[in-house]
């Protein structure tokens, strides 16, 4: 993986995002949300990886206890589900439309957010390599 990782990071943080594929996924999420299929939640997100639907995960690293997502990027890389690191789990739900915050989510259908998508996945796998 990756060189040198913050540590102050939750354990779970394989890579570090920058601030700007952060803010996209956000705002991919968000059009996903208005315009595709999304799953909220660290459960909901659980079974869209499970199940081979998920197209971006959004996991955040502001998360305690922080083993409520730990399982999250071993199972994206398992079952080779692209995922993102996100600071805030407030901007998730926000992102959500929903008054509260979310530990992740994962979008199953872009909808008119797939460039964007599509972009923030090569931005990542570019982060891993």
């Amino acid at each position: 993986m990756s060189g040198d990782i913050d540590p102050s990071k939750p354990f779970y943080v394989r890579f570090e995002v920058p601030k700007e594929v952060a803010d996209a996924a956000y705002e991919a999420l968000k059009i996903a949300t208005e315009s595709g299929k999304i799953r909220k939640g660290t459960n909901e997100a659980t079974k869209s990886i499970e199940r081979g639907k998920a197209k971006l995960v959004l996991i955040a690293e502001n998360v305690h206890p922080p083993e409520i997502v730990a399982h999250l990027p071993l199972l994206c890389d398992e079952r080779k589900a692209p995922y993102v690191y996100v600071p805030e789990k407030q901007k998730i739900g926000e992102a959500l439309g929903i008054h509260v915050s979310s530990s992740a989510a994962s979008i199953e259908d872009a909808g008119d957010a797939e460039n964007l998508v599509a972009e923030i996945v090569k931005k990542v796998q570019e982060l891993v390599k």
